[in-house]
């Protein structure tokens, strides 16, 4: 073999290659590792102070060893001093004594010496650890940690007073404060107390810092016994160690259910567990004083291979046997996944509903069939499906395979679980209890999990929703109780989010439904979990949807002469170059389905070059466009009024620099004739009414920062001042999930969304106080539901929700995974509640696009009666008592 000659021609395979048969070993060569020369021995001190690159070699004791980066950290010392070696695939044991030879080397201020596996050689084999080294939190100052770096070190009577976003812990002692740095996070929780912390000492990131090797360096007591494994469930066979930090002292236990005391059996070798067993141990000084009863149980799970999917699965949302390498798992291949790998479901079930008996083994180019029965060698792995990335997501157990062997083909797979006849669902909880029991009775979290990548069969499932991200929202049964929309969507209340949904992955299958659609026949898949929620994948042909007849609807309401309609309307980013087909669809709804408003508060208005990032940020021909499609729809030629935000500060789409705005029919309405505002200054309001129009709310406020700014706008109706506030608060994004890993949900949204209600609440109230005669309508996309915090607080005192008096089918703008709930509002002040009418005009959250769909929100509609207000003193002159007549 020659090889490439010349890099500059095409390899010559022939010439510069010889090839042979592959799956041999005959022609395989070794290649010896020259011989470094070997240098004299010094301390770790002595070679600490050499310079770097310099080849050096040290003898000391392994303290610690730490996996990093593909390389083995080394933890060694002598009586002198510590260092790292660092080498790649070291196998030496906490104890030994080595040998290393490499070269000094500085890393960030943390020195070691870079080797190889050859250059480090074990030359006693347990020879002892050595006495951590009793120092204070002083020892870890700039000036002081040198002289302790990389040595094992022991530090009293610790607290944990803090941790930061890298998983570092801030702990106090009498003398200071210092840095942990665990390898796991979760043994240490800010408040807890320690009487030692041991570890060796590191320098990253400009601090020393304590690197704590395992959870038995973390000693809560010293007079106390500790275990590892601590409790919890273990596989058959393994051994559990005893330790305890008080010198000079011997362990007593006990496995037969009486308490330990110094004439128990003595602590000398490892415990091994082969069944269900309490250990119970105290530590006996050497004067007979005994210490309290330590208790450790374990649950003994099957050995490794001789499990069923149902052990793998267990009673809960992750495997105890996570991580384990398991042997001879039997099933049938019920579903392929691609070529990435496959489900199987045991044909030897448990009776117990709480343990799944179907897994998904992920094994590329199986080779596998469905109906192949199977045995499956590989690790038990708890996987995080595809999702985003800033969410608590549950795992999906899973098996990785190792071997897949295929013990026989043609086998006719298990009955489906039938949803509603051989399982109940739970209708109204999701999960009340923090994930801390697994109640599959109770909970549609846990209902779920107890299915996990077993075969379902939905039987004629109701469509509540349209397809959106290839998932189909169907329901099979509900409560009694259960409150539907008018064309038999489900509806949210507080205490009930509908667990009875299901997500049907239709990817691949051309579905077009809308709510209130069926199927008459079966649905059946298997179950599979992503972006936040369970989802049934299915088998085999997805049966023909059944039309419901759902129609989208036309408002009754209208503007007569003495009374005035105003709407909400969320357009879904609309700019100048929306498809044609989107904005004639959007006019003929103005015309044909609303009326033609008087007023409409426009949401999601998006400069003139859309999500172009050029900064543009006018919105005029966005307007324009939107007002001749309703011309052209047969409508009255509308204006329009807005701000402009500046360039990308507003949140949205980047470049398409949201926001909202007005359009209003001249003949029937006119915008005050005010000096308008501009995107940074506050408008405010004197016994006039508005002092810009429009104007912008408190745009500068930290409650709208990266978000949508609250429009206010003066128009007169028949003389009658009426001041409309449009809104987009913040979006519902960074929420956890409904079917999401943190239990109780955790709504992070939520807190700016109260901060804008806050904000626009105190706003009317000014505009209450100060405005002669004032009218106040509040509108648009809330991002929440009549019931939420945010929507309560901006309600106050001082306004109505109009959607609070519509009857219940009809309160929904929105469905969010099959999930009918109101995101748009109008709200009004409190004396005109009485003279407004409202409905939702459900034109398009149930529908999909080739149904009419024009956006993803539906439209509200307002009618106000605005009656001549009576003569009388203004606002001002009542509360100051100076009567004066106008």
């Amino acid at each position: 073999m020659t090889g490439d000659q010349d890099p500059n021609d095409a390899f010559q395979v022939s010439e510069e290659w010889d090839t042979y048969a592959k799956d041999t070993f005959d022609y395989l060569g070794s290649y010896d590792v020259p011989e470094e020369e070997e240098v004299e021995l010094q301390t770790i001190a002595e070679a600490r102070a050499m310079d770097t690159g310099a080849t050096v070699r040290v003898e000391g004791i392994a303290t610690a060893a730490f996996e990093a980066g593909g390389q083995t950290n080394l933890y060694i010392q002598d009586e002198t001093a510590g260092i790292i070696v660092r080498a790649p695939g070291l196998n030496i044991q906490v104890g030994d004594r080595v040998e290393a030879q490499g070269e000094n080397s500085d890393y960030y201020g943390m020195a070691q010496i870079l080797s190889s596996s050859a250059n480090v050689e074990v030359v006693e084999s347990s020879a002892g650890v050595p006495d951590a080294q009793e120092v204070n939190s002083s020892a870890f100052t700039g000036s002081n940690g040198e002289a302790i770096e990389g040595e094992f070190v022991q530090v009293n009577q610790v607290e944990v007073i803090d941790k930061n976003e890298f998983g570092d812990f801030t702990v106090q002692d009498e003398q200071g404060t210092f840095v942990v740095q665990p390898q796991n996070e979760d043994l240490l929780s800010v408040g807890d107390t320690f009487e030692q912390v041991k570890g060796v000492v590191d320098y990253n990131y400009g601090e020393y810092k304590l690197l704590p090797r395992s959870q038995s360096d973390l000693i809560e007591k010293v007079f106390a016994v500790t275990a590892n494994p601590a409790s919890g469930s273990v596989v058959q066979g393994t051994e559990v160690t005893l330790n305890t930090a008080e010198p000079d002292a011997t362990i007593h236990y006990t496995v037969d259910g009486s308490e330990p005391t110094a004439e128990s059996t003595e602590y000398e070798s490892p415990i091994l567990i082969t069944q269900d067993t309490v250990v119970q141990a105290v530590v006996v000084r050497a004067n007979g004083e005994t210490s309290e009863v330590a208790s450790f149980e374990y649950k003994a799970l099957k050995a490794l291979d001789d499990v069923e999917i149902h052990d793998i699965q267990g009673a809960a949302h992750t495997s105890p046997y996570e991580g384990q390498n398991v042997k001879g798992v039997e099933g049938v291949v019920t579903k392929l996944d691609g070529n990435n790998g496959f489900y199987v479901q045991s044909l030897n079930p448990d009776d117990d509903i709480a343990t799944s008996e179907g897994i998904y083994v992920y094994k590329r180019s199986s080779g596998v069939e469905t109906g192949d029965v199977v045995s499956v060698n590989g690790k038990v792995t708890e996987w995080r499906e595809d999702g985003y990335s800033d969410a608590a997501d549950l795992l999906t157990t899973q098996m990785s395979a190792s071997e897949v062997t295929v013990l026989s083909s043609g086998q006719s797979l298990p009955d489906p679980v039938v949803i509603g006849v051989d399982r109940e669902q739970p209708t109204k909880v999701i999960e009340d209890d923090g994930l801390e029991s697994f109640d599959p009775t109770q909970d549609g979290l846990d209902f779920y999990e107890s299915l996990e990548g077993m075969l379902i069969e939905l039987p004629e499932p109701k469509v509540t929703g349209p397809v959106k991200y290839d998932e189909l929202p169907v329901y099979v049964e509900t409560s009694e109780d259960q409150d539907f929309t008018r064309a038999g969507g489900l509806l949210i209340s507080p205490e009930d989010y509908n667990p009875e949904r299901m997500l049907v992955d239709v990817d691949g299958f051309d579905v077009d439904a809308k709510t209130g659609d069926y199927f008459k026949q079966s649905i059946t898949g298997v179950v599979s979990y992503d972006y936040s929620n369970f989802k049934i994948r299915v088998t085999g042909e997805l049966p023909e949807l059944q039309d419901g007849g759902t129609d989208r609807q036309s408002a009754e309401l209208e503007g007569l002469k003495p009374k005035m309609t105003v709407a909400t309307y969320n357009m879904e980013n609309f700019h100048a170059g929306t498809d044609p087909e989107k904005v004639q669809r959007i006019a003929e709804s103005m015309v044909e389905n609303l009326n033609t408003p008087d007023v409409v508060g426009l949401v999601e208005v998006q400069d003139n070059t859309g999500p172009t990032d050029d900064g543009t940020v006018e919105a005029d021909e966005s307007y324009q466009t939107l007002i001749d499609a309703i011309v052209e729809a047969g409508g009255p030629e509308y204006e329009f009024t807005d701000i402009a935000p500046l360039d990308k500060t507003d949140g949205g789409q980047p470049g398409g620099n949201i926001r909202v705005g007005f359009i209003y029919n001249p003949d029937r309405v006119t915008l005050t004739d005010k000096p308008s505002g501009d995107a940074t200054t506050a408008v405010d309001v004197n016994e006039d009414g508005l002092t810009m129009n429009p104007g912008r709310i408190d745009p500068t406020n930290e409650a709208f920062d990266d978000s949508r700014k609250s429009l206010a706008a003066e128009f007169e109706f028949n003389g009658e001042k009426v001041v409309v506030v449009a809104n987009h608060f913040n979006s519902k994004g960074g929420d956890d999930g409904l079917f999401g890993a943190n239990q109780p949900v955790v709504l992070g949204s939520e807190v700016q969304r109260l901060k804008q209600a806050e904000v626009i609440n105190g706003f009317v109230e000014k505009v209450e106080e100060r405005m002669d005669h004032a009218n106040v309508v509040v509108l648009g996309d809330l991002n929440d539901f009549e019931f939420s915090a945010p929507v309560e607080t901006l309600k106050g005192d001082d306004l109505t929700n109009m959607m609070e008096e519509l009857p219940e089918e009809e309160r929904y703008t929105y469905i969010y995974q099959g999930n009918s709930q109101v995101l748009d509002h109008i709200l009004v002040s409190n004396h005109l509640a009485k003279r407004t009418k409202v409905e939702t005009v459900n034109i398009n959250a149930d529908f999909s696009e080739a149904d009419g769909r024009a956006s993803d929100h539906d439209p509200v509609l307002a009618q106000i009666h605005l009656k001549k207000s009576k003569q009388g003193p203004p606002a001002w002159a009542k509360k100051t008592k100076h009567h004066k007549h106008h």
